[in-house]
């Protein structure tokens, strides 16, 4: 299944009002917990990039299920989740919305020990629901679960790392799994130079050196998740910096073999 992506800048309903706002802020509080910069970066990434509003604006997960999140930084994703699911049980969540998903436990892969302890210094007290290990996602075993998350990071791998990734995260999903992941369009000209700019300088300032990025089209990205075994559908993501994103939102067909 696949749609065709809406490339209009208008911001997207939710963003950067207040559920938006309020979620920001619940989950970028506990950072404190692990320094000024800890919660200045959550804060300023949830309040800033559309990606995580989008992403329940839209309904992408399921309503209930074990989550992966592969690159997860300091893991402010779970954070947000978290606060979603805070702000559905004490009745403060849109009538017109899909609800956000309970997460019965969330497992986050990440590569730098730094990001690691940042996410442990917030997030413990919800331990053993959520989980930050330090890890390669190149090398990593993927548990079972519901839900895989890869957001801004398979650029980071070679084209033949790409395939393995997701190759096993396919494996890794249940019948009916999703796979959402957000990627940069190398056909989107300007707008994916300045994206692959941005890129490199923060990985260069975060300790990870000058690095090489591995871009790809959205129709190669469709075309290789299809070709693994997934069921694709492509959305553009709106709002916020003038970036190259698209979500690919991936199923494992019900009754898909391993």
């Amino acid at each position: 299944m696949s749609a065709v992506p809406h490339h209009s800048r208008a911001a997207p309903r939710g963003y950067r009002q207040p559920l938006h706002l309020a979620l920001t802020e619940q989950a970028s509080d506990w950072y404190r917990a692990g320094g000024r910069f800890a919660h200045g970066f959550a804060k300023g990434k949830l309040g800033r990039d559309p990606l995580f509003i989008d992403m329940l604006r839209h309904g992408m997960f399921p309503a209930k299920g074990r989550f992966l999140d592969l690159g997860c930084g300091q893991a402010v994703f779970a954070a947000w989740l978290l606060a979603a699911q805070a702000h559905a049980d004490a009745g403060r969540w849109p009538a017109d919305w899909p609800p956000p998903p309970q997460v019965t436990q969330l497992l986050g892969l990440e590569l730098m020990p730094s990001d690691v302890a940042r996410a442990h210094a917030a997030l413990a007290q919800f331990s053993p629901r959520i989980v930050i290990e330090q890890g390669d996602v190149t090398q990593a075993a993927f548990p079972a679960c519901e839900v895989v998350t890869i957001l801004d990071v398979l650029h980071y791998f070679d084209h033949n790392r790409q395939r393995d990734v997701l190759t096993r995260v396919h494996q890794a999903l249940t019948p009916g799994g999703v796979l959402v992941a957000r990627v940069g369009d190398a056909a989107a000209g300007w707008r994916f130079e300045l994206s692959r700019k941005v890129d490199q300088w923060v990985t260069f300032v975060r300790g990870h050196g000058w690095s090489q990025l591995h871009c790809r089209s959205v129709a190669d990205w469709q075309a290789l998740l299809q070709d693994i075994g997934f069921e694709v559908q492509v959305m553009a993501s709106v709002g916020g910096p003038p970036f190259a994103n698209t979500f690919l939102v991936a199923r494992r067909p019900q009754g898909a073999v391993a």
